[in-house]
Formats: C-alpha cells, sequence, structure tokens
C-alpha cells in the first residue's frame, strides 16, 4: 500500500477554506453526540441531539479527510499516520467507554477510508478520468478488496458503509472539481454522487439521522462543485494540537466522568 499511497497528485485544488469551519462543526458535534450519549441519563429526554445533530460529526470528518487526502497532501502515507497515531492513542479510552462488543475507533475507519480510496485513485490515474475504464477500474478494484472490506468492516465503528464513506467521498469529489461543459460530464458528476448518498443513507436507521447525514455529505458535495471558493476564510483557526488532541482527550474525560466514585 506504500507506493500507491505516494503515488496522488490531484490535478487541481479548490479552496479548503470550509474546512477550517468544518473543524469546530465536527468537533462541537461529536462531542454533543457523545456527552448525550453517555452522560445524561434518560430521563433528560435529549436523544435527539444523538439521532440529529450527532449525524454530522462522522460524515463531515470522512469528507474532510477525504477532501486533504484528494487536494491538499503531497504524501498521503504520512497523512494517515498521523490519524492512526490518534487513534491508537484514544483506543484505550474508546474501550473504557459503555460497550457490548470490542470495535476501533473511528480513526481506524478513517485511515482505511484514506488508504482504500487513495490506492483506487492511483489505479485511475492509470487510465483516461474521462473515459469508461476509468469506471471499470474503480469497481472492478472494489469488488478485488470485497472480501477484506467484508472482514474488517465488522471490527470498526461505522461497520462497513462507514468504510465506504471516504473512497465514495474521494471519487465524487474528484469528479464534481472536473469542468462540466458538456451534458455527458454533468451527468458523469451527478451519477458520481449518488453512490455516496445513497451509502449515506444507509449508514443510519432514523428518518432524522439519515436526514442530517445526507444533508452534510450534499453541502460537501456542493463545496467540490464550486461554493468551495467562495466560503471566506475563518478568523480563529484551529491550533493543530486541539484539532489532533480533542478526540483522545473528551474520550479520556467521559470516561473518567463514567467512572467518577459516587459521592
Amino acid at each position: 500500500m506504500i507506493s500507491p499511497l505516494s503515488a496522488t497528485h490531484p490535478t487541481s485544488r479548490p479552496s479548503s477554506a470550509w474546512t477550517t469551519w468544518g473543524q469546530w462543526l465536527a468537533l462541537i458535534t461529536m462531542t454533543m453526540d457523545h456527552v448525550v450519549r453517555y452522560l445524561l441519563p434518560g430521563s433528560w429526554d435529549v436523544g435527539w441531539v444523538s439521532s440529529s445533530i450527532g449525524r454530522i460529526a462522522f460524515p463531515l470528518f470522512a469528507a474532510m479527510v477525504a477532501w486533504h487526502g484528494l487536494f491538499n497532501t503531497h504524501n498521503p502515507t504520512r497523512y494517515a499516520l498521523r490519524i492512526l497515531l490518534i487513534g491508537l492513542i484514544a483506543q484505550l479510552p474508546y474501550m473504557a467507554m459503555t460497550r457490548d462488543d470490542f470495535k476501533l475507533n473511528i480513526c481506524f475507519t478513517l485511515v482505511l477510508g484514506l488508504c482504500w480510496g487513495t490506492w483506487l485513485r492511483s489505479l485511475a490515474h492509470r487510465s483516461n478520468p474521462g473515459g469508461l475504464s476509468f469506471f471499470f477500474i474503480i469497481w472492478l478494484s472494489i469488488a478485488t478488496t470485497l472480501f477484506a472490506w467484508l472482514f474488517v468492516g465488522q471490527w470498526v465503528e461505522y461497520g462497513h458503509g462507514g468504510l465506504l464513506m471516504i473512497p465514495f467521498f474521494m471519487f465524487a469529489l474528484h469528479v464534481l472539481n472536473q469542468p462540466a461543459d458538456t451534458l455527458i460530464k454533468q451527468l458523469t458528476a451527478v451519477s458520481a454522487a449518488l453512490p455516496l448518498l445513497i451509502n449515506a443513507v444507509l449508514l443510519n436507521s432514523s428518518i432524522m439521522a439519515k436526514f442530517f447525514t445526507v444533508a452534510t455529505c450534499f453541502f460537501v458535495l456542493l463545496m467540490a462543485a464550486g461554493a468551495a471558493n467562495r466560503v471566506p476564510q475563518i478568523s480563529f483557526r484551529m491550533p493543530r494540537f486541539i484539532w489532533r488532541a480533542w478526540y483522545p482527550g473528551h474520550l479520556l474525560v467521559i470516561v473518567v466522568l463514567l467512572h467518577w466514585p459516587d459521592g
């Protein structure tokens, strides 16, 4: 996987200003989801937060990883290793939270999705991105990795659907970022978004959760279609240490509060 990962170079780079806003939104919605899910008693009747606002975080994280992996980083391997390190640090507090079965945390889902999507993209670079061979290679490669996907999907957070998010995002973002000056290209752009949106629908069970997940994905698709260049820069960028430490740090705080001795 090292060689294909290193071979990815985007053809154009849209503005990434929206991701600085997305970082704040992802951390806030994720934290709200976890606080409601693990710390607040059921008598508070705020479970709707996890089924609505809380469903923004994961597709937003997946979208930002796909966006940076596609347009910004020259070394996807190093990018994946940084996420993996965060996941390894977070795994212990993640397992200490109330859980029925063993799962690897969301960082592992993101890393595997990034590796998979980047590998598929490296294969696509060997053919004409606008031709039928592009689609053939993509779907053939998905078929050949199906068994690994079926096995790994049962061990990571968000399961099989979660592993598909970044490859589908990268595929859709790449196509939407290309000029669509003909009807064929416009139809191709629309069809490229369908796997992502269908997977987003299947990722959750409730109607409310489906809506927020699909809406988040649709927002990011608009960014790739040209809206990203109209997003203003945020006045206060999130420090990198906060961005990287927040996930394991907030899990640790939740674990401490969960197991804090009464009285």
